[in-house]
């Protein structure tokens, strides 16, 4: 039996030290990191799985609007 396929925005930044951060705002504690964005991807849907398979009644993202970067 196949799952359904579910959809997450995920949040990417870069830190101080170089490595690429990913969070998953609609899943509580579920982030990563890494020194590439190719493995940080990977890492990223291996964590949503692991945050999934605690939580299955997570609830499907919100639609996206888009991202400000604001100085104040």
């Amino acid at each position: 039996m196949r799952r359904k396929v579910r959809s997450f925005n995920v949040v990417i930044e870069r830190d101080r030290d170089g490595f690429y951060v990913a969070s998953v705002p609609e899943l509580r504690g579920c982030h990563t990191q890494a020194k590439s964005l190719d493995v940080l991807l990977k890492r990223v849907r291996e964590v949503v799985d692991l945050c999934l398979e605690v939580d299955s009644k997570a609830v499907d993202s919100p639609e996206f609007i888009g991202v400000q970067r604001i100085s104040v």
